[in-house]
């Protein structure tokens, strides 16, 4: 059960084209399904389920724009002019579905296990 839909999709990033509403779909069903491998999901708390519905539309966003061509999402560019030189690398290339440590701590949790153990040492003498 995907927490956004294309029209909360749209009210915070601008219309998606028609042609990849199929798409859009399959990653807003998609961003749930990595939610709730992460945060335990209380159907009852509409505080919770509207950070799910924030978060799930940035991550399709994300992964929406690595599409485009214009220069959304570019980490490093560099630009030389003689004899003309440019790069760039994307943040995002292939158009993943991520989620970033601000929006994990946005839901509860950095994503991070803190453990310790006992060292043993024993001598073979």
């Amino acid at each position: 059960m995907a927490y956004a839909t294309i029209e909360d999709l749209e009210a915070r990033y601008g219309e998606v084209d028609a042609d990849l509403y199929p798409r859009a779909n399959a990653l807003l069903d998609d961003a749930a399904t990595m939610l709730e491998a992460r945060v335990e999901v209380d159907a009852s708390d509409p505080a919770q389920l509207a950070r799910l519905r924030m978060v799930s539309c940035a991550m399709v966003n994300r992964a929406l724009q690595a599409a485009r061509d214009d220069a959304y999402g570019v980490s490093t560019s560099s630009y030389t002019m003689g004899p003309f030189t440019q790069s760039a690398t994307y943040s995002n290339p292939s158009g993943d579905l991520y989620l970033t440590s601000g929006e994990l701590r946005l839901l509860g949790g950095a994503g991070t296990v803190v453990a310790s153990m006992r060292a043993e040492v024993r001598c073979g003498c």
